[in-house]
């Protein structure tokens, strides 16, 4: 995956840099593992807008994706490499042995007609799914579950990966993306090797337009509103003092929002790096 930058013939092309889809080699998704995404333009069911800046935007399908990979000692061909979106990683068809069809994650260097396994038998290879039991300490990993059998819930964006540390006894201790340190049982499955796309953060809009077509609506300041608006509005000319705040006056930038007393404190080792 690369991106590419281009020749500025308008205001518009000026800044945009996008990748290149050269990884991409299917453009209709596979029939059984879509259906349509309804749009709810921010409102509710009797209209009333309930979430600000969010209208519009492409029609979209979603794919179903398989997080929790069952499907144990049952070997997987990569079929294609596809565009989800959905997401900002790319996903890979497999076709199963047993002619099942399922799509998962597309990890880094992952290619077409690649063999994938997953389960404890499983080689500790790019794309395969093994418990945290099974994989040597120090492997780079994604897609890790929090409960056995739950599905993948942690790094699942582009670009992103986590380390297994090490092991206490029924416990893995793994690095995320986040700096955070934490514990997850030794029973819930990770996949091996790191988010594809990875140069994703690089990419650059390079107009107001293609955030409409991702569905978001200008987002005006709480500094540019008034004071019957915004615990941040008013003052004269540029002026806006006080603690950043959100619009109900809840502290924003740096208050802490996790529960004191949240019952998965006890696995988190380390925190994650403040900026």
């Amino acid at each position: 995956m690369a991106v590419r930058k281009l020749k500025p013939t308008t205001p518009g092309q000026r800044h945009k840099v996008i990748g290149t889809f050269e990884e991409i080699t299917a453009r209709v998704p596979e029939k059984s593992l879509v259906r349509g995404k309804k749009r709810t333009g921010g409102r509710n069911n009797s209209g009333q807008m309930t979430m600000r800046y969010i209208g519009g935007g492409h029609k979209k399908k979603y794919r179903f994706i398989d997080f929790k990979r069952e499907k144990d000692n049952i070997p997987a061909t990569v079929k294609t490499i596809e565009y989800d979106p959905n997401r900002s990683a790319r996903i890979a068809l497999l076709f199963y042995a047993d002619g099942e069809k399922r799509y998962i994650i597309a990890p880094n260097g992952l290619k077409v007609g690649d063999k994938l396994m997953s389960g404890a038998e499983a080689a500790p290879e790019v794309g395969n799914c093994l418990p945290l039991k099974n994989i040597p300490v120090g492997t780079v990993i994604h897609n890790i579950e929090l409960r056995p059998g739950q599905g993948a819930l942690l790094v699942r964006s582009a670009g992103n990966f986590a380390q297994l540390t090490s092991r206490e006894g029924d416990y893995c201790v793994i690095k995320l993306p986040s700096g955070e340190t934490r514990k997850i049982l030794s029973a819930c499955k990770a996949t091996i090797g790191s988010v594809g796309n990875s140069e994703h953060s690089l990419e650059r809009s390079g107009k107001a337009g293609r955030s409409r077509w991702l569905g978001r609506r200008p987002h005006n300041r709480g500094v540019v509103m008034n004071p019957v608006d915004h615990p941040m509005g008013g003052g004269e000319g540029r002026q806006s003092g006080g603690h950043p705040r959100s619009r109900t006056g809840l502290y924003a930038k740096g208050k802490k929002t996790r529960a004191p007393k949240k019952a998965s404190n006890k696995y988190i080792i380390e925190r994650a790096k403040r900026k």
